[in-house]
């Protein structure tokens, strides 16, 4: 494969994956629109950012395992399928292709015959 392509494949999702956490992060402003306490507000805050902490955390662990990140972001695309799809689809839409480009990421490594940075065992 192109080593173009190889690098596009490479830093796609991470890069998508950090956006969507960026994305994410936005909702938990809302925390501030209501006058309360520093300490409800920082509550709030913390409690907000959770998902934005999980698909951070995601990355992180899927940074060399690209089958890891494969999983977990269609697993999150996954569970907000049973919501209604219009208003939704903004959340799982970019989750479903964070997925594949993980999962396209990882079958290039693989094909490629590294896996975590090492040759596979038994490769030539």
């Amino acid at each position: 494969m192109d080593k173009s392509v190889n690098t596009w494949l490479l830093w796609a999702p991470r890069i998508l994956a950090t956006l969507f956490a960026l994305f994410l992060s936005v909702f938990a402003l809302d925390v501030f629109s209501e006058t309360q306490g520093l300490l409800r507000t920082g509550t709030g805050l913390l409690l907000h950012l959770i998902p934005t902490c999980m698909v951070l955390g995601i990355v992180w662990l899927a940074w060399r395992r690209e089958w890891f990140g494969a999983i977990a972001f269609g697993g999150f695309a996954v569970a907000f399928v049973g919501f209604p799809w219009r208003t939704h689809a903004v959340l799982y839409g970019p989750l479903l292709l964070i997925a594949a480009l993980y999962l396209l990421s990882w079958r290039q490594r693989r094909s490629a015959g590294a896996v975590d940075g090492r040759r596979e065992p038994g490769a030539a």
